[in-house]
């Protein structure tokens, strides 16, 4: 974490970051919301990403995006313009899409490439980064093994990449344990992407995450898509955990199947979608037959830019069966997307006080991430 003490912050955010100890010790009986500053005030955006955004884990697709050795995709994350590529040992790395000759992007969108080949000097690069060639340089100053690519921490859990831009992040792996013992009869590493899709929503990123986390809209906000298989008033809190939390949209009893999924799970776990949120910035559903992933590239105050992908477990669901699931969900995103822009508008009144959260199976979701903001954003040395 970024050490900075409270002197050194600018404008509001020594109250605001006050008023979130302050939400964080309020008891649990009693959670309450941030105040409309918390999602509206650009110098604690700024805040957030020189610490816990820069140190934190964030997932930016499947690995089976890029099955084949050279395949490929780029991605920005916090301004950092990304390689994610699988090399010809099968491994996937993170590599900064900077040439290191005079700062080229190498490449855009997605493929597959023997070398990354810059299209200013020609410089060329393996599929493990190494410098492979870079003609006319000949000065003693040139040394080819310090021009390697730059390389950031990756890691692949549950069959999901993930980075972190910090120096020494800690293991990622270690800390989703409880969440992993979770998802095991899902067999979530197994699952394969049918579809990826990416787009910016106008809102705060910690109204995504907060949206994404809690049941207590469901049944409001999506009447014909999600209410008559995941009513709020069926919601469950799920475990939760320093590094995540969860939990669970029951379906009603009656209800059709919506697919069979891996052999370990109950019936009960058939019965529900397990939905989780990897801290800061991963939402995640996960059912039966279906995993729902956002991956979340906070961009600016009010702009996020959204990745999501639809992941089917071997062949249980059918072509068709599958068109209707990513139907669904590009709709579901849409009405989620609309509510949160003018959630985003109403944020910036003066008058966008805290209001009481509902009880834990709705919105205990909520307080986890507050917990988990205020623990990311203690002053090292305060004074």
């Amino acid at each position: 974490m970024t050490a900075f003490s409270l002197p050194d912050l600018p404008g509001l955010l020594p109250g605001l970051l006050d008023g979130l100890q302050q939400t964080a010790a309020l008891p649990a009986d009693r959670p309450m919301g941030l105040h409309g500053a918390y999602y509206t005030s650009p110098d604690l955006f700024e805040l957030e990403k020189a610490t816990l955004l820069r140190d934190g884990w964030h997932c930016l697709g499947r690995a089976d995006e890029i099955p084949e050795p050279g395949d490929y995709f780029a991605a920005r994350l916090l301004g950092e313009p990304l390689i994610v590529m699988r090399g010809d040992d099968a491994v996937i790395r993170v590599f900064a899409n900077v040439c290191r000759h005079r700062g080229m992007l190498l490449a855009g969108g997605r493929g597959n490439v023997k070398r990354l080949i810059c299209s200013y000097h020609a410089w060329s690069y393996g599929r493990d980064g190494s410098l492979l060639r870079a003609a006319h340089m000949e000065n003693a100053g040139f040394d080819r093994a310090n021009c390697r690519l730059a390389e950031f921490h990756c890691e692949i859990w549950q069959g999901f990449i993930y980075v972190s831009l910090a120096d020494t992040p800690r293991p990622l792996a270690e800390q989703l344990q409880p969440l992993a013992n979770a998802l095991a009869p899902y067999e979530t590493g197994s699952f394969r992407v049918v579809h990826s899709a990416e787009e910016d929503w106008q809102c705060n990123w910690k109204c995504l995450v907060e949206n994404f986390m809690e049941g207590y809209h469901l049944s409001v906000v999506h009447p014909q898509t999600l209410r008559g298989y995941t009513p709020t008033e069926l919601c469950t809190k799920g475990p939760s955990a320093p590094a995540f939390t969860s939990y669970n949209a029951n379906y009603p009893d009656g209800i059709p199947s919506r697919g069979k999924g891996a052999p370990g799970l109950d019936e009960r776990q058939r019965q529900r979608s397990f939905l989780f949120n990897v801290f800061p910035t991963q939402v995640a559903s996960q059912a039966a037959s279906l995993l729902a992933s956002l991956s979340l590239q906070p961009v600016s105050v009010d702009c996020v830019h959204v990745k999501w992908t639809l992941s089917v477990y071997g062949d249980d669901l059918d072509a068709d069966t599958i068109a209707q699931r990513i139907a669904l969900w590009t709709e579901v995103n849409r009405e989620d997307r609309e509510k949160l822009e003018k959630l985003q508008q109403a944020l910036g009144s003066s008058r966008a006080d805290p209001g009481p959260l509902a009880g834990e199976n709705f919105e205990g979701t909520i307080r986890d991430f507050h917990l988990y903001l205020a623990g990311a954003l203690t002053p090292a040395n305060p004074t």
